[in-house]
């Protein structure tokens, strides 16, 4: 049983599913999301490993981590940009999206865990704000699904849901947790 709030599937009126073949202001709205949040992050991660877009690449970016208590710093600069470049991509064209959006919490919660300010409207340098605002984003088309725009229009979480939703935010929690805990 769907709950009030959610987005029936297959609704015409919401132009989605086999009895619509128009494209909705939301399928577009998430996708605009989608590419927004997966290709800046996937862009972070190609600066980590390849050194792409006057990224550092993976040697500064792992002397980097090892400095903030990421040990060995090399491998979790690759985990990071790995999971930055597939999870980003993935959000991007709408392709496992609830294990791609997993993929972006979990680093964001890393780096949020990491930035040296911690409000919410700092007057200067790196703050939480951004590695917050793009979990949100990531949970978000988790929670929504990624729309009629995407790759994964043929899987039952193609349009969102508690479970999807309630999937990446576990997944991508416990994975945080076991970074920082290592």
């Amino acid at each position: 049983m769907k709950l009030p709030t959610e987005r029936a599937r297959g609704s015409a009126a919401h132009g989605t599913g086999p009895a619509s073949s128009q494209v909705s202001a939301a399928d577009a709205g998430v996708l605009l999301l989608r590419l927004a949040v997966g290709l800046i992050l996937a862009g972070h991660g190609a600066q980590k490993l390849f050194g792409w877009f006057g990224g550092p690449g993976l040697g500064a970016t792992g002397k980097g981590f090892a400095e903030l208590g990421y040990e060995p710093g090399v491998f979790f600069a690759g985990l990071t940009g790995v999971s930055e470049l597939l999870g980003g991509l993935g959000l991007a064209v709408g392709l496992l999206t609830p294990l791609a959006a997993a993929a972006v919490i979990g680093v964001m919660i890393n780096a949020m865990a990491v930035a040296p300010e911690k409000s919410l409207w700092p007057a200067a340098g790196p703050a939480f704000v951004y590695p917050m605002l793009v979990a949100v984003g990531a949970l978000t088309i988790a929670a929504v699904g990624p729309g009629r725009l995407s790759l994964d229009r043929a899987f039952p979480w193609w349009d969102g849901g508690w479970r999807p939703a309630g999937f990446a935010l576990v997944v991508g929690v416990v994975a945080a947790v076991i970074v920082l805990a290592l």
